[in-house]
């Protein structure tokens, strides 16, 4: 990727240079033949986590980097332009691990967090249900209190990584209490009683599979309730305004690599004696892609410092998601438009592009949704 960054500290410089050599040599080569043939792309994230890149905002004691949340997303800007499954699986893993590194005891994260971060153990985030998505309230997957153990049931929908994760932060109705009565557990893919639907026909993501994800009686031992019984809607809410920027800077990097894309096409296509470069018409196109590029990121990196400052970033984050994530999708458009009949082929990428731009504007909380929270996040200021 062409992008001058500007990076707080040398450390992220070198950093930076790490992730695009990954990128480069173990992630681009293959990311047209895995999505092709809907392959996941386990290895790729045993090799992040090998690389340390799993843990970038995670302490340094379970083995993360300790980075700010400005560098882990531009580092995932990076990774997504090479292969948005991988940035997403990325973004996803980070949110997952995200309620037991912020709310977990010591004893948990001593106990779990080094797989995690390392790469050996790979989440999924089991929140949504098949009439429970963005109403978080209306979820009806329980877990009731065994003795030393909690028997979870129910159904999770959406469920990326389903049946490929090797452990599932679940969100569990433990009482009747609307908004308070949900609870967060740590659930091994070992758990007995733990099953999974056929993969989604997807549209995009091809490589990252999506599941539902069966709960029959699946016991976990009380130890992996995360944070407290009730706690579950804070956890949950939390955990995805970081997400939402994490989906954010994939947006961008997609949207980045559609741009670059296009522009080389443009100044090699030749129409009419020259390149279609020289066209005004195409320049102003390639400027109007630019300029969206340029602004989602300065968006989503808005919102990180303030996470970064420990400020408020609620409305900030939903801005961004929804900035750059309609960004992805116009960019992808045009490049399309671009490369003309070619654009259409998937004899280039940008047909792929423009399919996994689809699905930023749905996850993670809808666009529809991100407007909801940033308007009652106004009122709720003035």
């Amino acid at each position: 990727m062409a992008v001058d960054r500007l990076l707080p500290a040398d450390e992220s410089v070198d950093l930076l240079a790490l992730v695009r050599d990954l990128c480069e040599h173990e992630l681009t080569p293959y990311a047209a033949q895995a999505e092709e043939s809907e392959t996941f792309p386990r290895d790729a994230f045993r090799t992040l986590g090998k690389a340390g890149l799993l843990g970038l905002p995670y302490p340094e004691q379970y083995g993360g980097a300790e980075q700010p949340y400005e560098v882990y997303l531009q580092m995932l800007e990076e990774i997504a332009a090479a292969w948005m499954s991988v940035g997403v699986g990325v973004s996803v893993h980070t949110m997952t691990t995200y309620a037991l590194a912020t709310f977990g005891t010591a004893e948990q994260r001593q106990r779990l967090l080094p797989d995690m971060i390392g790469g050996e153990h790979l989440g999924a985030y089991a929140l949504s249900e098949p009439q429970a998505g963005s109403d978080i309230s209306s979820m009806t997957t329980r877990a009731v209190r065994d003795g030393d153990d909690y028997v979870l049931n129910g159904t999770k929908a959406w469920i990326s990584h389903g049946s490929h994760a090797d452990f599932y932060t679940t969100f569990a109705r433990t009482s009747d209490e609307r908004t308070h009565g949900i609870s967060a557990f740590h659930v091994p893919a070992s758990a007995e009683g733990l099953s999974f639907g056929a993969p989604e026909r997807k549209m995009g993501l091809t490589g990252s599979t999506t599941t539902l994800v069966n709960y029959d009686n699946v016991r976990v031992p009380a130890a992996n309730l995360i944070g407290s019984e009730g706690q579950g809607m804070r956890i949950a809410l939390s955990a995805l305004d970081s997400g939402r920027l994490g989906i954010a800077a994939c947006a961008i990097g997609l949207a980045q690599a559609a741009l670059e894309a296009a522009a080389t096409y443009a100044k090699e296509r030749q129409q009419f004696g020259q390149a279609i470069a020289e066209f005004q018409g195409v320049q102003f196109l390639l400027a109007d892609m630019a300029t969206a590029v340029e602004s989602g990121r300065s968006t989503y990196l808005q919102a990180a410092r303030r996470r970064d400052l420990g400020r408020p970033f609620t409305q900030q984050a939903a801005i961004a998601k929804l900035v750059c994530t309609d960004a992805a999708m116009k960019v992808t458009t045009d490049a399309v438009q671009v490369l003309g009949g070619y654009g259409y082929t998937r004899e280039f990428p940008v047909e792929r592009y423009m399919r996994e731009a689809k699905v930023t504007q749905i996850f993670e909380g809808t666009n529809q949704i991100q407007r909801l929270v940033i308007s009652r996040d106004l009122i709720r200021s003035v």
